[in-house]
């Protein structure tokens, strides 16, 4: 018998399912119950017992499992990347009664360079110029990745800029100077790459790059658990990892 918090893995049997139940006990939790991704059949009853569900499987998997764990009352922490407006509307959704925690990386140190990138825009101000470059391994299907661009957002709100008008997704041809209001937006792919992400702060005769680099698939699996640990018990609503991060 344990009494270690119960959590199910929508998944389970791909290359981050398969970890995040190998390593649920580093966290205190019990691995109970493995969902394949096309569990939009699965019902309120399949997850009896458990405490909490961690989903990093596929976009065409997010709003099920939304609807699932909030017809079930327990709470989701969502991986998967690259969601649509009705996939978010779905999370907003279950939100209402349950918690839900989503993250377009779930590294601790993605999520503190987040808030470093943030800061180090709005010191330096519009003298320094800012570019994204983004690497991952060539079976990636999203570009540029989500934490690219929750990177991207966090810059841009920073500068009070509108991302959609200053983002330049690669540059090719007479594309003339380089504008002010301009943030590139640069995607790598190849290889085996776990992923990269380096900012980039160009002034005139100096030059500063904050940047993450995992070398370890694990590190996500470890800040899901990490998160899924401290939602159980929560009020109903939309977290962040930077409150997970942010509390004692």
């Amino acid at each position: 018998m344990t009494d270690r918090p119960r959590i199910a893995v929508v998944g389970s049997g791909g290359r981050m399912g398969k970890r995040l139940m190998a390593l649920a006990g580093e966290h205190g939790l019990e691995a109970a119950i493995g969902l394949g991704s096309g569990s939009a059949q699965a019902g309120a009853a399949d997850l009896a017992g458990v405490d909490g569900v961690i989903d990093f499987s596929v976009k065409a998997q997010a709003a099920a499992t939304a609807r699932l764990c909030q017809a079930a009352g327990i709470p989701l922490v969502m991986g998967t990347t690259g969601l649509d407006d009705a996939d978010n509307a779905a999370l907003d959704a279950a939100a209402k009664t349950i918690g839900v925690l989503w993250a377009p990386n779930f590294s601790v140190g993605v999520t503190v360079i987040s808030e470093l990138v943030a800061e180090a825009a709005a010191m330096l101000g519009e003298d320094y110029d800012i570019e994204l470059v983004e690497s991952h391994h060539r079976h990636k299907v999203d570009a540029p990745s989500g934490t690219a661009r929750r990177l991207a957002e966090r810059v841009a709100a920073a500068r009070g800029w509108d991302l959609d008008k200053v983002a330049r997704y690669g540059r090719e041809g007479l594309v003339g100077a380089r504008g002010q209001r301009e943030l590139g937006i640069s995607v790598v792919r190849g290889g085996s790459v776990v992923g990269t992400h380096e900012v980039l702060y160009l002034g005139a005769g100096e030059e500063i790059a904050i940047t993450h680099r995992a070398t370890d698939r694990d590190i996500f699996a470890r800040g899901a658990l990490r998160a899924m640990r401290w939602l159980i018990g929560q009020a109903p609503g939309r977290y962040t990892m930077r409150q997970v991060l942010r509390s004692p």
